[in-house]
């Protein structure tokens, strides 16, 4: 049997070389493998199949022109554009309230060609050649008389924190240009739509009576 004498001249592994070399081992295979990951993703579709990202394209729009407050109004604006947004954002007519902005409280009531509608419900695009009137065109802006059913919120004590107060009044026009006055419960029945927090309800019934018949 042969014995094999280890060369003395090359040195044994030290515990320092090991560790070392299992540290390299580690940080090498790991940056490999998130190279080649990185690699895949920025290089074409994942494995879900996912399409690479692309610029975003700029939503449609169209130039309207309506009528607000008795003055023309012509603006370029996004297609998905509400009415509400553009009174209050572009137009700077703050009176018309977002309450729910889901067309279910009536803060945001106007007159549209001469009908109520929620704004926040109404596309503007749609409204090409509009007459639309909001609480701030009811009465003159120098600070002249106030509408008569404006006068008569503030004798019946009609409101509390306010905030509906102006979709309450534009509702309560439209309901009187309607006819629908002819009793207290067909004041209700009509403007069941336009919801008060504050419980104002009696007073604001009471305003529209007077309004309408001058009681």
């Amino acid at each position: 049997m042969s014995t094999e004498i280890a060369d003395s001249s090359v040195p044994p592994p030290t515990e320092s070389h090991s560790v070392l070399s299992r540290r390299t081992f580690i940080a090498t295979t790991t940056a490999a493998g998130g190279a080649v990951v990185t690699g895949g993703l920025v290089a074409g579709p994942s494995a879900f199949g996912a399409e690479p990202e692309t610029a975003a394209v700029a939503p449609p729009s169209n130039r309207v022109s309506l009528t607000v407050n008795g003055a023309q109004r012509t603006v370029e604006i996004d297609n998905r554009t509400s009415l509400l947004d553009l009174l209050r954002e572009r137009l700077g007519l703050t009176g018309s309230k977002k309450g729910c902005n889901a067309g279910a409280c009536g803060a945001c009531t106007v007159l549209v060609d001469g009908r109520r509608v929620n704004a926040c419900l109404t596309l503007a695009v749609g409204l090409e050649g509009a007459e639309v009137t909001t609480i701030e065109g009811l009465a003159p802006s120098d600070g002249g008389e106030l509408h008569p059913l404006q006068r008569a919120f503030v004798e019946q004590d009609a409101f509390q924190c306010g905030f509906c107060t102006s979709g309450q009044i534009m509702s309560g026009v439209g309901c009187i240009q309607e006819g629908h006055t002819g009793s207290p419960a067909e004041i209700r029945e009509w403007m069941s739509g336009n919801i008060c927090r504050c419980g104002c309800y009696v007073k604001i019934v009471r305003a529209v009576e007077q309004a309408a018949h001058g009681k």
